[in-house]
């Protein structure tokens, strides 16, 4: 397995246990990488409620409660739906943070409008949504392992952002005594 991935999903385990929050994950072109990657660490039953694999429409619709509409606007690969998928899965496994991958991970199905390589990462969150789009350049397997390693990185950001407002901003290093009630 991929080991700075693994140690990444370490980081976040950590970040969400120490702050009891509750992730999941809505995926299509990256197949449950990320899912797998989360589940590689020991107890991460104590923070991922779970996650789908949303590869067709149909199952972006049924599994993540995606409008169609929305779909036939944009397309499944784009920013919106992206976002839809996070909000659906995050509400739907009554999550704290939902990370939603959706692209076109090659080598075939890419347009000169949606290249081969194009990914959309999204987190949702209590604060909002946010997406961001990629353009990889790599083979099948390297672009989604790039998109999973993009969505760690952006769940690892919203979990510590998540934690600290839950903590009013204060963080005491592990086994630092404090002053704060409740501490």
């Amino acid at each position: 397995m991929d080991e700075p991935l693994v140690a990444r999903a370490a980081a976040l385990q950590e970040r969400c246990v120490a702050a009891g929050l509750w992730v999941a994950t809505a995926e299509s072109c990256t197949g449950g990488l990320l899912a797998h990657l989360l589940t590689e660490i020991p107890g991460a039953s104590a923070y991922f409620r779970g996650g789908v694999v949303a590869y067709a429409n149909e199952a972006k619709v049924a599994l993540c409660g995606v409008d169609p509409d929305l779909i036939e606007a944009h397309g499944a690969v784009s920013a919106q739906v992206a976002r839809a998928m996070a909000v659906g899965i995050r509400t739907r496994l009554a999550a704290d943070l939902a990370c939603a991958v959706t692209g076109i991970a090659g080598p075939e199905g890419g347009t000169p409008a949606k290249p081969v390589g194009l990914t959309y990462v999204a987190v949702a969150d209590p604060e909002g949504t946010t997406a961001r789009r990629v353009v990889w350049s790599g083979d099948r397997h390297e672009n989604k392992r790039a998109s999973a390693e993009l969505a760690l990185e952006l769940l690892l950001e919203r979990a510590s952002a998540l934690a600290d407002r839950r903590s009013g901003g204060f963080e005491a290093a592990p086994g630092t005594p404090t002053d704060r009630p409740g501490a």
